[in-house]
C-alpha cells in the first residue's frame, strides 16, 4: 500500500494508473478493498474495516486519493469537497504547449453517460455544470510539456476535457485526441498535491504525491524548476 499520510481518521494514497477507486461493473478489486485490508492487517482489526470513499480519479489517472476512516472525518471531507476547501494540484504531460503560459479555463461540462465522456460548451446549456481551473506551463521536454493544473470545480473529466479544448490534449487520451495511447493504458495525468485543513484535528494538511515509476514522469519531476513548485 502506498500510503502518503495516515493518522486516525484518514488516510492519503498514491494510486496507480489503472486501480479503480471503488467498485465498478469489470469487478476488478477497487481501491477503497485494498485500503480496507491494509488496514485490517496492520491494526488486526476484527469483522469489517470502515473507508469511505471522498471523491474519485479516473481510472487511467494516478496520484493522491483521500479516504476516510471515521463516519465524522467522510461526512466533514465530503462537505470540503463540495465547497472547493481542498485544494488539488495535478500535472499533465501533454504533446502541444498551451498558446499562454498561464491563465484560467472557464466554460459549461455537459456529461454523457453512454459515452463517458464530457463535452465542452462557452456558455450553459440544459444539463452543463461550471468548469472552471487554473493552469500554469511549467516545464519542456525535447517532445513534451508538463502542465500544473488547480482544479476549481470537480467536473466529469474536466482536466482532460478542458485541455483538449485548448489544443493539448494529454498524452496517452485516446479519448480527448490525444494521437496514440500509452502503453500501459494510463494517461499522462497525476493528482500531484493537495492541501486542506483537517477535517477533525483542524491541522493544516499538505501532501505531495510522487510521480509514476516512468522515465518521462522521472524526468520531468527530477528537472522541475524551483520556481515551478505550486500554481
Amino acid at each position: 500500500m502506498r500510503v502518503l499520510y495516515e493518522d486516525n481518521h484518514i488516510i492519503i494514497v498514491n494510486k496507480s494508473a489503472r486501480e479503480i477507486v471503488h467498485g465498478d461493473k469489470t469487478g476488478d478489486t477497487p481501491l477503497c478493498d485494498l485500503v480496507k485490508q491494509y488496514l485490517k492487517e496492520k491494526y488486526n482489526k476484527p469483522g469489517n474495516v470502515f473507508v469511505g470513499v471522498t471523491h474519485r480519479l479516473d481510472r487511467p489517472v494516478s496520484g493522491i486519493v483521500i479516504f476516510a476512516k471515521t463516519s465524522k472525518a467522510l461526512e466533514r471531507l465530503n462537505a470540503m469537497f463540495r465547497d472547493g476547501s481542498v485544494k488539488k494540484i495535478y500535472w499533465a504531460i501533454t504533446k502541444n504547449a498551451p498558446e499562454h503560459d498561464c491563465g484560467e479555463l472557464d466554460g459549461w461540462i455537459v456529461r454523457n453517460e453512454k459515452m463517458n465522456k464530457s463535452f465542452l460548451y462557452p456558455k450553459e446549456v440544459p444539463g452543463s455544470k461550471h468548469a472552471r481551473l487554473r493552469y500554469r506551463h511549467v516545464s519542456k521536454s525535447q517532445n513534451y510539456n508538463l502542465i500544473e493544473v488547480e482544479l476549481m470545480t470537480g467536473r466529469h473529466h474536466q482536466i482532460r476535457c478542458q485541455l483538449s479544448a485548448v489544443g493539448c490534449p494529454i498524452k496517452g487520451d485516446l479519448k480527448y485526441g490525444a494521437s496514440r495511447s500509452n502503453p500501459d493504458g494510463s494517461i499522462s495525468l497525476h493528482a500531484r498535491s493537495v492541501e486542506f485543513v483537517h477535517p477533525v484535528s483542524k491541522q493544516q494538511i499538505s501532501v505531495t504525491a510522487p510521480v509514476p515509476n516512468d522515465k518521462l514522469w522521472q524526468d520531468f519531476e527530477d528537472n522541475m524548476p524551483e520556481s515551478a513548485e505550486s500554481v
